[in-house]
């Protein structure tokens, strides 16, 4: 069994999450120039067995895709052309931001601290891959 990556998609950073090789725990792992992606994506599976990569999916609020899968959809468009083995999924990512915010506040992490966009990127990944583990498990129950 591989691990699971996630990435937060932004216009100039992703935010990237894995887990632990038996799909358990979710951890935030780095943030990368979007620029980049490709390149440390590849890297990462050279080095790592990796079962999929889970890409978070910007929606409105009617649940309706966003204005910034218009840059989302080419930059993974080039990552499943560079590593086509490997399952690319998207996942609802809805308030991911806005998650982190409130978990870095409620850590207690000082005013200045929670103002690194990296971090709040990091933690947005960590989210959106907890909720697609959290979706996995619910389903596989149901079955």
């Amino acid at each position: 069994m591989g691990r699971i990556l996630a990435i937060d998609y932004g216009r100039k950073r992703c935010g990237i999450a894995v887990t632990d090789p038996l799909q358990i725990v979710a951890n935030a792992l780095t943030t990368v120039p979007t620029a980049k992606l490709v390149e440390f994506v590849k890297n990462y599976v050279a080095a790592e067995t990796v079962d999929t990569i889970v890409v978070g999916f910007p929606t409105t609020m009617r649940g309706e895709e966003s204005e910034s899968m218009r840059y989302i959809r080419p930059g993974i468009e080039r990552l499943k052309a560079q590593i086509p083995d490997i399952p690319i999924v998207f996942f609802d990512e809805r308030f991911t931001s806005a998650i982190a915010h409130r978990a870095m506040i409620d850590s207690g992490m000082p005013k200045m601290a929670r103002r690194n966009k990296a971090a709040v990127d990091q933690i947005a990944a960590t989210i959106i891959l907890n909720d697609y583990l959290q979706s996995k498990q619910y389903n596989h129950s149901k079955a």
